[in-house]
């Protein structure tokens, strides 16, 4: 069993059809330290990269370069850059195949997360949606079935989520708030929570 161009689709689509709420709950979550439009970001760009699913090509590297186009064809924001720089960035490593093994999920996820670094400046530790990336890969390494991977990943995900929560943010907007942030979930350690959960049947 491996992730297929259908894997990627049918995700797509499935946090689309759960979108909505989602997007309320990080809106109210973002307005605390942020610009409030993290959810406008997660909700328009996962409606347009559903629109693309079916245009998308067989080559796996070429449909996630597809869905960052969507991406940055509806959300000029930081959030919605960062997500599209990781879609680039893991489309890249698997560019020409047609799968990709379920256990090789966290490397393209580290590819993600570099070019995440390069691209924001901001480093781990400073309670972004890159610290959950780091708790999600070091939980999923070499786990070849997608049920314990989801699994994984979500409960990776929450655990970064909380154990950051009383930590001040250091970069973006909301470190300009660093005392108010404490105490306060990261929005897109937040939404990393939120997505994955969704991603799940």
């Amino acid at each position: 069993m491996a992730f297929t161009i259908e894997n990627l689709r049918t995700g797509i689509v499935r946090i689309k059809d759960r979108i909505d709420p989602i997007g309320d709950e990080m809106n109210a979550l973002d307005g605390r330290l942020g610009d409030g439009d993290l959810g406008v970001t997660l909700v328009n760009g996962f409606r347009n990269m559903s629109e693309a699913t079916e245009a998308m090509p067989e080559d796996l590297g070429m449909a996630l370069f597809h869905a960052a186009k969507a991406m940055t064809a509806v959300s000029g924001s930081s959030f919605g850059t960062l997500m599209a720089t990781a879609l680039m960035a893991a489309g890249k490593n698997v560019k020409g195949q047609k799968e990709v093994e379920w256990a090789e999920v966290a490397q393209l996820l580290q590819s993600a997360q570099d070019a995440m670094i390069a691209r924001g400046g901001a480093k781990l530790g400073d309670k972004t949606v890159l610290d959950s990336l780091a708790a999600i890969i070091a939980e999923v390494r070499d786990e070849d079935s997608p049920d314990a991977l989801l699994n994984k990943a979500a409960s990776a995900a929450r655990e970064a989520r909380d154990s950051f929560k009383d930590k001040p943010n250091k970069i973006g907007r909301a470190r300009v708030y660093a005392d108010k942030s404490i105490g306060l979930e990261d929005p897109g350690m937040a939404a990393i929570v939120r997505l994955v959960e969704a991603l799940r049947p």
